[in-house]
């Protein structure tokens, strides 16, 4: 039972006058996370969290003032201690009428918190048995398991009065194998918006067996040649090359602070090839980043960002669109109560295009096959990335020849997403946490295959 359910809206309404825009944000979330290491539970975790938020925005020329408060409570006289603070006991404004609350909660088929702790852990403990009995040279396994169920009801002077719970389960794996000295990693992570049926929906001791397997390959493999060459990303490597090289430099404020030059008043610009088109859909069931309004109170849509080419919108939060006398698309996210809501992704994706993705890789003569994408980072002002692969192949005349290891991919955003010229009909996903000013939120990043003719790749000199 959620702490919200024995709540009025009501209650919280005289909260919320006081500005051009004011906001009455409740929360009540929780939830475990297990790391399994060294064959044995290493840490645990367990958590709740209930209270409320109130924001207060006015626009002051092209500024909009923020005055915003949070407190570790859900007692409606507290909302209105906290108001007073915030106004020094004086507030002008209106509120419409709180409208009929509408609720929405993503479907579960099985409750996490209904399944024993007990039964988690023997599954971690069972695929770690599984790996360690099935693969040599094993020097770590670490395993994590983590679910949190999150309801929030939102209020705000403009008569919404919305409510919506999240349930995600995650399950992670990293697989250090060592031989002769040499350290290699595989990983791989399942999650999503659903409850304990994740784990069977997907198979957790498949994703294990498959990190094991890429981080013994490795130990084989000879290290990536460094240099500029042509590659080409398998949709099975996830979308974080799409969110770290273009996704962050179209949330709107770095856009608005200077911080995102390469697409500052852009709109309407030729920013990719005709053939790409980037869109951020919040409304995918299931997928880790999706949400059915977003923490400033905007209904979830897809925004197409850049269409064939063309860059058509930017991410927006309440703020930032207030700034520009525009309408925010639905893209402010916060981490929770107490923090204040900024422009991000949800579930950020390049469209798939016309290619056959075998034929891609057959036209690739001599370079990189990246199947797998580790971390990855980017300077929003320069655009300048770098990704850690976590598998790739070296090709020749179109076919793989062998894997190598300890590559990276190093490069300007902008200047690689005009130069892809291949876009398969296939789409693979990634998941993870995205971190922002201090924040971090669920997301979700796809693609399809790509073909990139020249980028350049941190790895050996050596012949």
């Amino acid at each position: 039972m959620s702490a919200l359910d024995g709540l009025r809206p009501v209650d919280f309404a005289s909260a919320l006058p006081g500005a051009d825009y004011g906001e009455v944000y409740l929360e009540d979330s929780g939830g475990i996370s297990v790391l399994f290491e060294d064959s044995r539970v290493e840490d645990l975790t367990a958590g709740s969290e209930r209270g409320l938020g109130l924001r207060y925005l006015k626009k002051e020329g092209k500024t909009v003032r923020t005055l915003q408060g949070s407190a570790n409570t859900l007692d409606p006289r507290e909302a209105l201690r906290l108001r007073s603070g915030l106004f020094n006991g004086q507030a002008a404004g209106a509120a419409a009428p709180l409208g009929a609350l509408q609720s929405f909660r993503h479907p579960i088929r099985l409750d996490p918190a209904c399944v024993p702790l007990e039964d988690k852990i023997a599954l971690l403990r069972a695929v770690d048995r599984d790996v360690r009995d099935n693969f040599p040279h094993i020097r770590q396994i670490s395993l994590t398991y983590g679910e949190r169920r999150k309801d929030v009801l939102l209020l705000n002077t403009e008569g919404s009065a919305l409510r919506e719970q999240r349930t995600t389960v995650i399950f992670a794996v990293s697989v250090v194998t060592e031989k002769d000295g040499v350290l290699q990693t595989g990983m791989e992570v399942l999650g999503a918006l659903k409850g304990y049926e994740l784990l069977s929906d997907s198979d957790p001791f498949a994703a294990a067996r498959g990190a094991a397997r890429r981080a013994l390959a490795k130990l084989a493999a000879p290290k990536a040649k460094a240099g500029e060459m042509p590659i080409v990303i398998s949709s099975s490597a996830g979308g974080t090359f799409i969110h770290e090289a273009i996704g962050h430099s179209l949330e709107v404020d770095h856009v608005q602070e200077g911080s995102s030059p390469a697409y500052s008043g852009k709109l309407g610009s030729v920013v990719a090839p005709e053939n790409i088109t980037v869109i951020d859909d919040p409304t995918l069931p299931f997928y880790l980043g999706s949400f059915a309004f977003d923490d400033d109170g905007a209904p979830a849509r897809p925004t197409a960002l850049v269409k064939n080419g063309v860059l058509t919108d930017y991410l927006y939060d309440r703020v930032c669109a207030m700034r520009e006398g525009r309408a925010s698309n639905g893209h402010g996210r916060r981490e929770s109560f107490h923090c204040r809501p900024i422009p991000r992704m949800s579930n950020l994706y390049i469209a798939p295009g016309q290619d056959d993705p075998k034929a891609i890789l057959k036209g690739l003569k001599a370079g990189l096959f990246v199947t797998r994408m580790g971390g990855g980072q980017v300077n929003t002002a320069t655009g300048e990335f770098v990704f850690e692969v976590d598998e790739g192949f070296w090709v020749e005349d179109g076919k793989i020849s062998h894997m190598v290891r300890d590559a990276n991919l190093l490069g300007v955003g902008p200047a690689v997403l005009k130069s892809i010229d291949k876009v398969g009909w296939d789409m693979g996903w990634g998941i993870g946490t995205c971190g922002k000013d201090g924040q971090g939120v669920p997301v979700g990043d796809g693609q399809p295959t790509l073909g990139i003719p020249n980028i350049l790749i941190g790895g050996s000199h050596e012949d």
